[in-house]
């Protein structure tokens, strides 16, 4: 089999801020910023991979969504634990100071894992956790 990731999909619950972590602290591209009502799902993805995006949409936007499960995921977002994007990067040390710099929320500082893996943890605006892999 033959089999890419295209797309995958992050919650946002402001998207102007959504836009300017992504697109201004992370440098990804801007591909689509679809608007619906008061609703915006925006993509965007690395510059040079065409094929991988994110979507960052409005968790609420579904309408098999009860009023309950909205509470629940919009606290689960509020605590960082709805949703987790794992990057990967060259340099560790760069990146982990250019998103604190940019007062993204530390979880976790560069760490050698038991497991193999030196990796990094922030939180997006939305509260969803991105973690940072050492690759290369």
């Amino acid at each position: 089999m033959d089999i890419t990731i295209a797309n995958t999909f992050l919650p946002h619950d402001d998207p102007d801020t959504a836009l300017a972590f992504y697109r201004d602290v992370l440098g990804f591209e801007v591909r689509n910023d679809v608007g619906y009502g008061d609703m915006r799902w925006i993509t965007v993805g690395p510059a040079g991979q065409p094929g991988t995006s994110i979507v960052l949409y409005p968790p609420a936007a579904d309408p098999g969504v009860t009023d309950d499960e909205k509470r629940t995921i919009t606290e689960m977002m509020a605590k960082g634990t709805y949703a987790t994007l794992v990057l990967a990067t060259p340099d560790l040390d760069a990146t982990f100071d250019t998103l604190q710099a940019a007062g993204a929320e530390v979880v976790q500082e560069p760490t050698d894992q038991p497991y193999g893996i030196r990796d990094a943890a922030f939180r997006d605006p939305a509260g969803n956790q991105l973690r940072f892999n050492q690759v290369g």
